[in-house]
């Protein structure tokens, strides 16, 4: 294995050893490690000194099932701190087979030029781009595949990410040719900040994945696949319906936010929902489930197709519909699907996005559920970059600021997903303590509170709370650093020997004797370097607490937030 270093400031690259410190290390244990190493904390993100890390994880491009999940890591102009954002697609299997542990990103060039990067066995290539400078990631990718070939990966920036805004996101090229996002961060705009439209990766004669036992990593991965498909979240729930299975189960639990978390449940939950989701699908000759990366076998994403049977969106989740759906409360599935196809091509994050978007109906420059709307402000000013579009395209807390208003969901300035705090007090305590920002992925305790995953904790009682946030946590950055989809641990917490054969793989493929506990062992590791980077970035204690509007009381449940901050500090006891 190798590193790709690339210096934007004189345009050259080279290649180096992995320091024997990261070895053991892939996907954001990997990422976040660089970035706390190279990138100095009070820097600014968008300037020469951040650095940008891609990295496969320590399974990616293996038989292990879900294990193509490519981690992103810099300082994040949105939150100021340290920021790993995942994705899945087919650029994590091309690194990994061509034997490259990290990519890392480093100056700005000088002048105004873009460039674009394409990535083969015998290094990189850094050319000049104008062609596509502009263009939006649908046009890009398929141009991209013309040129090179359907077996060519693609990692890109829309318009937003050439604009720089803080919910821009990384966009990578999926199997079927669609498109899957590093969405959280803005990290997009720190690949804009480099002058980077696209990277192209071609792994044809690459050095391949090396494992030692070969046979011990066979039979782990057929234990470990066979958990994943026999659960009945990962193996039926999810294929079936995906991730918007959750829009039912947490409007019944009164965990929906709605109209900017001012209620737990919406009316219109039922028209927006993964059942009507699936049925629309079929009705329409979409596809209803395939997966987001080569070797997935969970297969939650789906192909949506509009009233005539064209292509609309894929890997249409939850948080998005959530998001532009309860959260804005507009009740049209197409037009959510519309905005998610927009949202794709500028290149932004949905949840973030939708927050601004619920903070432009505070403000009144939209109605509540006026959908069209949405589309107006993503089409004519956020791509075209307005003045409006660059207020709204540097998030939530950006705008709330502009507009003076004080009902802002954020944590660390990034928006919280589709979980109310209140309702589901977990999730509450990961929006707080996570060091990514208000991110329900670090630590998702709605699998225990709600699903009943690992056991159950009532979501309204804070008993148990801290301590399930830390260790899904913990664990959460473990698996991130396998590079495995989070929807595995689902299995991983419930079925003992699944837990057990990720082990064994990582055993297998690297002739290392861990044990369950190193693994662990990983995730705290990674949780600390992370936290470390946020404070000697500048952030405090204050900076680990929910915005004071969630002591108000929230129906049906009429639950509030009623974590101590020494309550919440608890978490870091890791």
């Amino acid at each position: 294995m190798k590193i790709y270093r690339v210096n934007m400031t004189n345009l050259t690259f080279v290649e180096e050893e992995v320091p024997e410190e990261w070895k053991m290390l892939g996907g954001r244990g990997l990422t976040s490690a660089i970035v706390s190493k190279e990138v100095e904390p009070t820097c600014h993100p968008l300037g020469s000194k951040n650095k940008l890390v891609f990295a496969p994880g320590l399974l990616a491009g293996t038989m292990a099932g879900n294990s193509g999940r490519l981690s992103v890591g810099a300082k994040s102009p949105l939150t100021g701190g340290i920021k790993e954002s995942n994705a899945g697609g087919t650029a994590a299997q091309r690194l990994a087979k061509l034997g490259v542990k990290a990519l890392i990103v480093e100056g700005i060039p000088k002048g105004d030029k873009w460039y674009t990067l394409h990535i083969h066995k015998d290094g990189v290539e850094i050319k000049e781009e104008n062609e596509l400078l502009g263009k939006g990631n649908y046009e890009i990718i398929h141009t991209l595949t013309a040129r090179y070939g359907e077996n060519t990966g693609v990692i890109t920036i829309g318009q937003a990410g050439e604009y720089k805004m803080s919910m821009a996101n990384i966009s990578v090229k999926d199997p079927k040719g669609h498109i899957r996002s590093a969405g959280r961060g803005g990290l997009g705009a720190v690949m804009g900040s480099k002058r980077i439209k696209f990277i192209t990766l071609d792994d044809n004669d690459g050095a391949g994945i090396t494992i030692q036992d070969k046979e011990k990593f066979k039979n782990a991965a057929q234990i470990f696949n066979k958990g994943l498909l026999s659960h009945p979240v990962s193996g039926n729930a999810l294929p079936k319906y995906g991730t918007n299975v959750l829009m039912n189960i947490l409007n019944e639990a009164g965990g929906l936010p709605t109209k900017n978390f001012r209620m737990g449940q919406f009316e219109s939950a039922e028209k927006i929902s993964g059942e009507t989701m699936y049925d629309t699908i079929m009705s329409r000759k979409g596809d209803p489930t395939h997966g987001c990366h080569a070797g997935c076998i969970i297969r939650c994403s789906q192909t949506y197709n509009d009233k005539d049977n064209r292509y609309l969106t894929s890997g249409f989740e939850y948080e998005t519909i959530w998001g532009f759906g309860a959260g804005c409360t507009v009740d049209d599935l197409d037009i959510i699907a519309h905005v998610d196809n927009i949202c794709d091509d500028i290149g932004i994050d949905t949840i973030e996005t939708a927050g601004s978007m619920m903070i432009a109906m505070e403000a009144g420059i939209v109605p509540w559920g006026d959908g069209h709307g949405i589309v107006k402000l993503l089409k004519d000013e956020i791509r075209e970059g307005t003045y409006l579009g660059r207020i709204l395209g540097n998030g939530a807390s950006y705008a709330g600021q502009a507009f003076g208003i004080t009902r802002i969901p954020t944590v660390k300035r990034q928006t919280m997903p589709a979980y109310d705090p209140r309702a589901v007090k977990g999730i509450g305590v990961t929006y707080a303590t996570t060091p990514m920002g208000a991110d329900h992925t670090a630590g998702y305790s709605v699998a225990t509170n709600i699903l009943k995953v690992g056991g159950h904790i009532d979501p309204l009682s804070k008993e148990g709370q801290v301590e399930l946030s830390k260790n899904l946590q913990i664990a959460t950055a473990a698996i991130d650093s396998a590079g495995l989809c989070v929807f595995t641990a689902f299995a991983i917490m419930d079925y003992e020997p699944v837990s057990h054969a990720v082990i064994d793989m990582i055993n297998a493929q690297y002739g290392t004797n861990w044990t369950v506990n190193d693994w662990l062992n990983l995730g705290r590791s990674v949780l600390r370097m992370e936290r470390n980077f946020n404070i000697e970035a500048g952030f405090s204690s204050k900076d680990d607490r929910l915005p004071e509007f969630f002591e108000e009381p929230v129906p049906p449940h009429n639950a509030i937030w009623d974590f101590s901050g020494e309550e919440l500090d608890q978490v870091f006891e890791y």
